[in-house]
Parts: structure tokens; sequence; C-alpha cells
């Protein structure tokens, strides 16, 4: 199945989708070659377009920064979550199986990306960002049985303890990578000089 498809399929028809995301086999490399990488590139995109459109203050340079630490934050939030969901499996009776971790946690993020996308629309794109990982939280719920054979009575822990995981790593990645990268241009982490 093609990027778009999938994209537009876990989005508007999710239950479905992942019942056929299940019956695919998968890789952590196949989907972050095929599918993280670039929807992390998409979603770097909007911080470009906040930057081409309302640099204002802050300056083209600021919004560069900030797309490259969104997408190696993505990439390196995706594979430290897939170990990590993959590692707490057991403790919620669901199946080790590094596969369909990947899955579950490259599919769920899909709203985030396009959130990352949208996000240069003023006001609105915080919204929809808001929305979006809201939105990925669902998806997750709707996975983590069919991908993880989670049982029911497990599945909400378990979806909420992977995706705060993959929340925090996200942001503290982005802090670290902030603070260095916004320090070797000569700028601080709000931008100014």
């Amino acid at each position: 199945m093609n990027l778009i498809e999938r994209v537009k399929n876990i989005l508007i028809t999710p239950k479905t989708e992942w019942d056929v995301i299940n019956g695919e086999t998968a890789t952590t490399q196949s989907l972050f070659m095929g599918y993280v990488l670039p929807l992390s590139l998409v979603a770097a995109v909007g911080s470009l377009l906040k930057g081409l459109l309302f640099a204002g203050v802050l300056g083209l340079k600021y919004f560069i920064i900030a797309g490259v630490i969104a997408f190696i934050s993505s990439i390196v939030a995706f594979f430290v979550s897939v170990i990590i969901v993959d590692m707490l499996a057991p403790s919620f009776g669901s199946e080790k199986n590094m596969g369909k971790s990947a899955q579950l946690v490259a599919y769920s993020g899909t709203p985030s990306y396009i959130g990352g996308l949208l996000s240069f629309i003023p006001v609105i794109g915080w919204i929809v960002s808001i929305a979006a990982w809201v939105y990925g939280i669902y998806l997750m719920y709707l996975g983590i049985g069919p991908l993880k054979k989670t049982p029911e009575d497990k599945k909400v822990v378990y979806m909420i303890v992977a995706f705060l995981i993959m929340i925090v790593l996200y942001f503290v990645v982005a802090a670290i990578l902030g603070a260095i990268l916004f320090a070797a241009m000569g700028m601080t982490a709000g931008g100014l000089f």
C-alpha cells in the first residue's frame, strides 16, 4: 500500500485499517524508511512554513532549527518508543513482537505528522496539533488490541503508558537537541540573539 493511501485509511477508517495492518508483515526499518521518515519530513515542513510566513522577531534561522529539531526528535522518539512499547508488552498480557510494536507506534503517530505540517496556521495550527495528539491516542487504542493481542481489560492502561512514554521521549529529545542546536547557532532556546 502506498503512503498516501495508508495515511488516508488510518485517519478515515482506522478500525478496518488496523485489521489490514495486522495482516501485513513489517520491520522497524521498513516502516521507518517507507512511512516515518517521509512523514517526519512533512511535519518538519510546518516549521519551515512558519518561518517563511511569520519569521518576524525570531527570524527564519530559528524556524529552520525548529524544523530540524522536530524532524530528528520524531525519528529518535519512533525508534526508542518501538523498543519500549515492545518491552512493556508482557507486563500488559500482550504479545512481544517488534514488528507489530513498530506498526503501532508508526501508524498511531500519523495524526501528529499531519498536525505538524498544519501547525504553521495561526491559532488554528495549535488547535489542530492538539486534536492530532488526541486522535493519535484514539488510534493507538484501536490498534493495540489487534496488533499486540492486548486483553480488553489492559488496553487502556497499556495505551496510556505507551503514549505518555512517546510524548515524553519526543519532548525530552527535542529539548536536548534544542539546547545543543540553538547554542551552536548562537541563539537562546527562545530564538533571540
